[in-house]
C-alpha cells in the first residue's frame, strides 16, 4: 500500500504510526504501543537549571521555519543515536503533512545556525512528537519547553511523546495503557485546537500557570 498523508492522518486518528528499521529501509511498519507515553500539559517538570537556560535567552526559538532541516537533524546519526528510524519515506511524507499545516516544528537557533530542534504531528488538539535532535547542549529540552507551552496555549489536551525515555521522564512523561491513551485521544480529536507559531515570551511561566490552575 502506498502512504498518503491522507492515510498518515487516519492512522494518527486511529492511534498508530509509522516507523523505518533504519534510514536504509525502504520499508515502513505500523506501531501500537501497549504502553504509550504521553507527557501531562498541566504536569510538567522543568527542572531549575533549564529555567535559567530559558530564561536567559541562550537560544532562538522559532517554529515552522526550517522543518526539513529539523527532521533531517532527527535523522542524522549521533554518539548516543548511531542509527535512526527516519528513512526518505519518512521525509517525504511528514514534509507533505508539513506543507498540509498538520506537522510543525520547534527550533533552538544560535548565532544563525540551527542547532536543536524538534517536530511531529497535530490533530484535534493531540500533538504526536516524532523525533529531537540537539547539536548543543539543551537546545532541544528548550525546544520541548518552547512546544508545551505552544499546545497549552493553543489549546492542546494531549502531548503524545510515543515512548517514554529517561530524557522525557525528567520532564513528567507517563506510560498509559494502551486503552486509556485510545480514551484520551478520542476526547483530544474533538477539539479545535490551533498550533500558534508567535512564541511565548516566557513559556516557564505560561506552563506553571496552567499547573497552579489544573
Amino acid at each position: 500500500m502506498t502512504l498518503t498523508p491522507g492515510i498518515l492522518l487516519r492512522a494518527y486518528a486511529a492511534g498508530i504510526f509509522p516507523m523505518a528499521d533504519s534510514a536504509d529501509d525502504p520499508e515502513l511498519y505500523w506501531v501500537d504501543p501497549e504502553q504509550r507515553g504521553i507527557l501531562p500539559l498541566d504536569a510538567i517538570h522543568i527542572p531549575h537549571r533549564l529555567r535559567r537556560t530559558i530564561r536567559a535567552g541562550i537560544f532562538e526559538i522559532r517554529c515552522n521555519t526550517a522543518f526539513t532541516a529539523v527532521m533531517q537533524g532527527c535523522a542524522d546519526p549521533a554518539p548516543d543515536r548511531p542509527n535512526t528510524w527516519i528513512n526518505d519515506e519518512i521525509l517525504k511524507l511528514y514534509g507533505a503533512l508539513h506543507l498540509l499545516g498538520h506537522a510543525h516544528s520547534v527550533e533552538a537557533w544560535q548565532s544563525g545556525n540551527l542547532v536543536g530542534g524538534l517536530y511531529g504531528v497535530s490533530l484535534g488538539g493531540v500533538f504526536c512528537g516524532e523525533s529531537m535532535f540537539s547539536r548543543v547542549t539543551d537546545a532541544s529540552k528548550v525546544a520541548l519547553v518552547h512546544l508545551a507551552a505552544q499546545l497549552a496555549l493553543g489549546g492542546f489536551t494531549l502531548l503524545d511523546t510515543q515512548f517514554v525515555t529517561e530524557h522525557l521522564s525528567r520532564f513528567g512523561a507517563i506510560e498509559i495503557p494502551r486503552a486509556e491513551y485510545q480514551k484520551r485521544l478520542r476526547s483530544a480529536l474533538k477539539i479545535s485546537a490551533h498550533f500558534p507559531t508567535d512564541l511565548a515570551v516566557d513559556p516557564v511561566s505560561v506552563l506553571q500557570s496552567r499547573t497552579q490552575t489544573s
